[in-house]
């Protein structure tokens, strides 16, 4: 599995409009037959900071995803709403997709 957080820090003036306007890309991404998860946060502390973690079932999935047409639209888009350059973990991890935390379990009630 392809594994990848990006951290990125939107415009003051464009952060109400990151996710509308990366809704499209959003949705053709969690549509690609290798994508595992593609998930937005945007941070409690600054509300101009939104967290992209994503994965995909391999290194070819991978590929097809940044070779697409909605990817290279998407860092269009992005490059006019960011403050900054983004940064990125990018790793590859054993498993396909989300594993169990052991430590929490619901308790019954």
């Amino acid at each position: 599995m392809i594994f990848i957080a990006v951290k990125f820090t939107a415009l003051p003036a464009e952060r109400d409009n990151w996710l509308p306007a990366l809704a499209d890309f959003t949705a053709a991404t969690r549509a690609e037959p290798g994508n595992l998860f593609f998930d937005w946060s945007r941070s409690v502390e600054n509300p101009d900071e939104f967290v992209l973690l994503e994965a995909f079932a391999d290194a070819e999935a991978g590929e097809a995803h940044v070779n697409s047409g909605h990817f290279r639209a998407a860092i269009e888009t992005m490059s006019e709403l960011v403050a900054e350059v983004p940064e990125i973990i990018n790793v590859e991890a054993e498993g396909e997709g989300w594993s169990r935390m052991a430590e929490v379990t619901p308790r019954n009630r």
